[in-house]
């Protein structure tokens, strides 16, 4: 898919929006079923093929990337939700979509048999090709702290307002959703507290020790790892243009220090990235194979920072990469100058602040309280 998705590249970032044909692309090869559930006709594999998936595309197009693992980790997500939740997605047809906006944005009030609920959220990537969402909202309890919670909503229960004008990720269509006192159902909401724990409803159901993963770790690098293609697309797109490309001072870019250097620097810390990533899962993955508790705070607080760290360091790659170019680098038609935008656009995600997760890891090692429980 990647060339295909480099030659809609531009009509994805015009139309604001992932091509109706790219999304028809990705289902038909079973790219959304990945981490869905088997009993609704997923295969349920291992997230390091997610991930891989994810990585791919954005060597074509960041924007289909970030589009597919936002909206594809929900099939993943809606497995630690009560059944019927599910049931209700996908009772009728396996191949609907949901897609999220986490902000705790909701006005929760309590209701008998679940809760009314109101709200406008921003960013809710590939919400145009989307019938189910997942929203945020904090639930109030006198005495206690706020509890936050997931909410499923279908499409019928929100509206879209088109305010996505940005300078990078244009194509996922990040719309806002404004939602005006919906019923939401107590089993179709999910508690943050349960996917920390690992106490969530659907565990009885959905057994696989794929749903047994921390729902922190799983979503973060859902929106960190599309960078890392991304930059591997403009590595690519840098070499072929460095190889020949002369200046008009008669340079050639392949004989100069700052542009082997920068070639060189990013090859290695794409590679470094892909093998934390997977140590990463593989660490978690074989603790659940053998029954172990996922109690060790500092490791995934490590886990939480790295997945942190990951469009940080993208962003000054693309950017050594774009300093390479000399005058070619700011034209439009010259294709690295869209990776280097989507990457810095995804380091606005609020996961992607390294700087918040570090220091919270950093406190925990030095004997402070961990304050982050999104891990």
């Amino acid at each position: 898919m990647i060339p295909r998705l480099k030659a809609r590249a531009a009509q994805c970032e015009a139309q604001r929006r992932i091509p109706d044909e790219t999304i028809a692309e990705m289902q038909e090869a079973g790219f959304f079923r990945v981490l869905q559930p088997k009993l609704y006709g997923g295969y349920e594999m291992d997230p390091q093929v997610f991930y891989d998936i994810q990585m791919a595309l954005a060597e074509g197009c960041m924007s289909t990337a970030w589009v597919y693992g936002v909206v594809g980790v929900h099939n993943w997500q809606i497995a630690l939700f009560d059944p019927r939740a599910a049931q209700d997605v996908w009772g009728k047809d396996t191949n609907v979509r949901i897609a999220s906006t986490y902000m705790p944005k909701g006005q929760v009030t309590p209701v008998e048999g679940g809760f009314r609920f109101s709200g406008r959220w921003g960013f809710s990537s590939g919400i145009d090709h989307c019938d189910w969402v997942f929203l945020g909202g904090l639930v109030f309890n006198e005495g206690q702290p706020p509890e936050y919670r997931t909410f499923l909503l279908p499409r019928s229960d929100f509206e879209v307002i088109d305010t996505w004008h940005v300078m990078g990720l244009k194509g996922t269509g990040s719309k806002d959703i404004v939602v005006k006192d919906a019923f939401v159902p107590e089993y179709r909401t999910h508690k943050a507290s349960d996917g920390f724990l690992g106490t969530n409803p659907g565990r009885e159901t959905f057994t696989s020790d794929l749903y047994k993963l921390p729902f922190g770790q799983i979503f973060v690098r859902a929106v960190s790892t599309a960078a890392i293609g991304a930059l591997q697309g403009a590595l690519d797109t840098f070499i072929d243009f460095a190889r020949v490309r002369v200046g008009d001072m008669g340079n050639k870019t392949a004989e100069q220090g700052p542009a082997q250097l920068a070639a060189a620097q990013t090859a290695v810390a794409i590679d470094e990235m892909k093998l934390v990533l997977r140590r990463n899962f593989q660490v978690l993955q074989e603790k659940i194979r053998n029954k172990q508790p996922l109690d060790d705070i500092p490791q995934r607080l490590l886990f939480r920072f790295q997945a942190a760290q990951v469009v940080e360091r993208c962003a000054q790659h693309a950017y050594q990469l774009f300093s390479a170019c000399g005058g070619r680098g700011i034209f439009t038609d010259f294709p690295l100058y869209r990776y280097v935008f989507d990457i810095f656009a995804a380091r606005a995600h609020y996961a992607n602040n390294p700087d918040q997760f570090g220091r919270n890891y950093g406190a925990v090692m030095l004997g402070r309280e961990n304050t982050d429980f999104f891990i």
